[in-house]
C-alpha cells in the first residue's frame, strides 16, 4: 500500500475520551489493546493533509477567518465527483459538527412538544438532541431482516401522518446498522415526508465510507422537490479522521430555510464560523486524498472479513449485520445467552474488548456491540485471540 495503515498513535493525555477510559480501566493496559468504541479512526492522518497544514501554517497568520471560496468549491466538487450531486457553494452553512447542526436544526424548525421521528436503533446523540430540546421522540423501529434492517413503511407513514410530527432526523448511511438506503427507499421516504409536510434533517456524515458492492445516494439528489425539503449534513471528519478540527458542511438548498437557519445560528452564537485550520484541512482532504480514502476502505473491508470469518467459525451464536457502509460493525451477541450488562463486564474486565455498547443506541440494541474497525488489522486479530480465550469458558 502507498499509505501507512499499520501505525497507531496512542492518544493518552491528548484529550481522547475513549483512550482515557482505557487508561482508567487499567493504567498498565497491554500494548495490543486499543479502544474499538467512539467513531474516530486509529489511523495516522493522510500525509497530504498533514504536510498541507504545515505548509499553510508556515505562510499564514491564525487570525479570524471566514470560509473561503476555495474551501466551498472543494466541498461541492467532491459532492459532484463522488456522489453525483450538483450542490452550490452558496448552500453551505458553517457548523462545528454534524451533531451541533442537528441539535440546532431541531430547535430552529420545530417547537417544544413537537414530534421528531427516528428510525431506531440509531446514533445515540439523536435521542439526546430530541430530549434536551424538549421535543417528543417519534420512535419508528427498523425491522431486523436476516443480517440487515429494513424500514417498516406502513409504520413510518402512520407516524408521519400525525400532525404533531414535524421533523424526520435521518441517518444515511445508518448508524449503527451499517445500512445503505437504496434509491427507491429514499424516494419513498421523500414522497411520504413531502405528502405529510415533514422536514428531513439528513445526517450523511458516513456517506463516503461505502463498502464494495454498494452505492450511496445523496437524499437531496432524489428530486428538486426533495432538495427543497431537507438539510444535508456532511463533514470530512469521519471520512478523513478530522473530527478534532470541528468543521462540517451543512447544505441547505432551500433559500427560505437557509435564511431561517442562519438567523437562528446568529441568534444562538455570536460566531457560528468554524476555525481556519478546519477549513483548510477540509479543502486539502477533498482536493488531494481520494486515493488515501480508497486504501482506507480496503483496510476496513478486510477487517470486516477477518471478524466475520472468525465469528462464523468460532462463535456462530454471534450474528453480524452486513456492513454496507461506515466502519462500525453491528453485532448481535444475544445468542451467547448472557445478560447485556454481564456481556459488558466480561468484555471490559476479562477480554479487554472496549466496544460501544449496543444499549446506548436504544432498547433494541441490548445485547449488541458496535465494533469500530478503523484500525490496523493486527489489533483486530489480537482482540479476536483474547475473545477466543475468554469466551471458550462461557460458550460450550
Amino acid at each position: 500500500m502507498r499509505y501507512d495503515f499499520e501505525t497507531v498513535l496512542r492518544r493518552y493525555g491528548m484529550g481522547s475520551g475513549k483512550w482515557e477510559e482505557l487508561r482508567k480501566a487499567d493504567p498498565n493496559m497491554p500494548e495490543d489493546v486499543i479502544p474499538f468504541s467512539v467513531a474516530d479512526m486509529e489511523f495516522v492522518e493522510a500525509p497530504e493533509i498533514v504536510n498541507g497544514l504545515k505548509d499553510f501554517l508556515d505562510k499564514s497568520v491564525l487570525g479570524y477567518a471566514n470560509a473561503t471560496e476555495e474551501y466551498k468549491e472543494s466541498v461541492c466538487r467532491w459532492m459532484k465527483e463522488h456522489h453525483g450531486w450538483d450542490a452550490k457553494p452558496e448552500w453551505i452553512l458553517p457548523s462545528h459538527g454534524v451533531v451541533d447542526a442537528f441539535f440546532a436544526a431541531i430547535k430552529c424548525f420545530s417547537k417544544e412538544g413537537d414530534g421528531v421521528l427516528l428510525l431506531t436503533p440509531v446514533y445515540y446523540p439523536m435521542y439526546t438532541a430530541i430530549q434536551k430540546n424538549n421535543r417528543k421522540l417519534v420512535d419508528c423501529p427498523l425491522i431486523k431482516n436476516g443480517d440487515t434492517y429494513d424500514i417498516d413503511f406502513d409504520d413510518f407513514e402512520k407516524k408521519l401522518s400525525d400532525e404533531n410530527t414535524k421533523l424526520f432526523l435521518m441517518c444515511s448511511p445508518h448508524n449503527p446498522c451499517g445500512r445503505v438506503w437504496k434509491r427507491e427507499e429514499l424516494e419513498k421516504i421523500s414522497e411520504l415526508c413531502l405528502k405529510h409536510h415533514v422536514l428531513v434533517i439528513d445526517d450523511e456524515i458516513h456517506h463516503d465510507l461505502i463498502m464494495p458492492g454498494y452505492e450511496h445516494t445523496v437524499f437531496a439528489s432524489i428530486s428538486k422537490e426533495t432538495e427543497q425539503n431537507c438539510l444535508v449534513l456532511t463533514a470530512p471528519s469521519k471520512t478523513f479522521n478530522l473530527a478534532g478540527l470541528q468543521t462540517s458542511n451543512i447544505f441547505v438548498p432551500n433559500d427560505q430555510l437557509r435564511a431561517q437557519f442562519m438567523d437562528f445560528m446568529l441568534c444562538s452564537s455570536a460566531n457560528p464560523k468554524c476555525n481556519i485550520l478546519g477549513y483548510k484541512a477540509c479543502e486539502l482532504a477533498y482536493n488531494h486524498c481520494g486515493e488515501w480514502l480508497k486504501e482506507c476502505i480496503s483496510v476496513i473491508n478486510h477487517n470486516k472479513e477477518v471478524v466475520t470469518s472468525f465469528l462464523a467459525e468460532h462463535f456462530p451464536q454471534i450474528k453480524v449485520c452486513e456492513l454496507q457502509a461506515t466502519y462500525l460493525l453491528w453485532m448481535d451477541w444475544n445468542g451467547l445467552g448472557l445478560d447485556y450488562k454481564e456481556l459488558e463486564r466480561i468484555n471490559h474486565e476479562e477480554a479487554r474488548l472496549f466496544f460501544d455498547e449496543g444499549y446506548v443506541f436504544g432498547k433494541q440494541g441490548e445485547g449488541f456491540e458496535r465494533w469500530n474497525l478503523a484500525c490496523p488489522t493486527k489489533y483486530i486479530e489480537a482482540a479476536l485471540e483474547r475473545m477466543e480465550k475468554v469466551y471458550s469458558k462461557y460458550v460450550k
